[in-house]
């Protein structure tokens, strides 16, 4: 890969759909010849006209003699990814600020670990990049974002000369080098991208070029453990630098021992330690993103007792995994565009730990790249079959149909939850933006 933004000869940026403009167009600043390919002919005649204004030229396919920079699950093989081009682009704007930078990226929980990150942060009034919008400490700055890593560019830019004093950016895929401390909080599903070529956990790789990096226990061991030099561990089972002890779960609030074996701090220091947490955390890998945050706030030598209180604040994100009351029944919802088989099946095994649980499965398709497994995910059903169980919307309909299960079927998740509020506790699995769920 050329380290030196000086040296890119003749960059060809790939796919426009997934941060390709935001890229293209920050290169144009510092090179003459700039092009562009629109490899999946999804971009809009305004974005055309706006790079023929700045003088990129379009393409249609590889040049000679040009430096590909494509993103990781693109069939073109790159020169540069669009985590690595990001990186350097970004680098002036660290070392100019010299503000401590987190990157989370994983399968499973990112939102989550960023949130709680931002809690025991406060103190540092910290940039978000999130899959819930773009924040300069309190302030939101744009809500619908992505999280390519271009969008750490156009957060940076939306939060322009505004006062914070740290950053936690949310990154699809990877990780841009750009991090003091990188996150990886799982690989629950090892799906395929490259058109099959590739995987997920060979992507999520780039997390390694971050200084330190915090990595789950299970994804450490079996993909990662080439990166043990600096490398901390989480995990709510013993073995991780991070783990959780004496662990009482509740709906409201979960109480843990965190034990610290070993963890290294990116000033180099060495930390062993105990510490009781207070949290929302209902089930199993609610608690993993919290020590994944945890973990973090530990490699960066923030104080201790604003890693307690801020996970004692966090409540939740409201329409991703949240408890609301209605007359009497407990709703949980789990609500992510990112849902798959494995999220499933942990929230299936806390409903069955819940008094009078039903739980309602379904939402849409087209809202994530990656298609859910739903063969896999039927057979995970079979397994529940003592839970009550309906479905709603268009996956509902399909895995309702796969399962070959009696079970009520309602179009619109609203009369499904009405339907449900005569049991105690309600637990909705929707695929979806919740903001799209919360406009029905």
């Amino acid at each position: 890969m050329t380290k030196d933004l000086k040296t890119i000869s003749k960059p060809l940026v790939v796919d426009l759909t997934h941060g390709g403009v935001t890229i293209a167009r920050e290169l144009k600043k510092i090179s003459d010849q700039v092009l562009a390919w629109d490899i999946y002919g999804t971009l809009k005649g305004s974005d055309h006209e706006m790079l023929l204004e700045m003088g990129i030229d379009e393409v249609d396919g590889p040049i000679a003699d040009s430096t590909i920079i494509a993103p990781v699950h693109c069939p073109v093989k790159a020169d540069i990814t669009h985590h690595e081009i990001t990186g350097l682009l970004l680098g002036p704007w660290k070392e100019a600020r010299g503000i401590p930078v987190v990157e989370v990226t994983g399968v499973k929980g990112k939102t989550s670990a960023v949130w709680i990150l931002r809690k025991i942060m406060e103190n540092l009034n910290p940039l978000i990049l999130s899959s819930l919008g773009s924040y300069a400490g309190p302030e939101l700055l744009r809500r619908d974002i992505s999280i390519t890593p271009a969008s750490m560019i156009e957060t940076v830019k939306l939060a322009g000369p505004r006062d914070y004093g740290s950053a936690i950016f949310e990154v699809s895929l990877g990780g841009t080098g750009l991090a003091d401390v990188g996150v990886l909080t799982n690989i629950a599903e090892d799906y395929a991208i490259r058109n099959g070529t590739s995987r997920a956990s060979s992507a999520k790789r780039q997390i390694f070029k971050s200084r330190m990096v915090c990595c789950d226990l299970q994804a450490f061991n079996r993909y990662y453990r080439n990166f043990g030099d600096k490398t901390n561990t989480f995990s709510v089972d013993t073995g991780a630098s991070v783990h959780a002890t004496d662990i009482r779960y509740g709906l409201d609030s979960t109480v843990a021992t965190v034990t610290v074996k070993n963890l290294k701090t990116i000033d180099g220091n060495r930390i062993n330690t105990e510490f009781g947490i207070e949290t929302f955390a209902p089930a199993e890998h609610h608690l993993s993103n919290v020590l994944g945050a945890v973990s973090a706030a530990l490699t960066l030598n923030l104080d201790l007792k604003d890693i307690q209180r801020g996970v004692k604040g966090f409540q939740g994100i409201p329409g991703r995994t949240s408890i609301r009351k209605v007359d009497g029944t407990c709703i949980i919802e789990e609500v992510n565009p990112g849902l798959n088989v494995k999220a499933v099946e942990y929230t299936l095994k806390m409903a069955e730990d819940l008094p009078d649980p039903v739980v309602i499965i379904g939402g849409r398709y087209g809202v994530t790249c990656e298609d859910i497994d739903e063969d896999r995910l039927s057979e995970i059903l079979r397994e529940f079959s003592d839970l009550n169980i309906m479905f709603t919307d268009e996956l509902g309909y399909s895995i309702m149909r796969k399962t070959h299960k009696n079970s009520p079927y309602f179009k619109s998740p609203d009369d499904a939850l009405k339907a449900a509020l005569e049991h105690e506790t309600v637990i909705l699995i929707y695929r979806s933006e919740y903001r799209d769920l919360s406009r029905r």
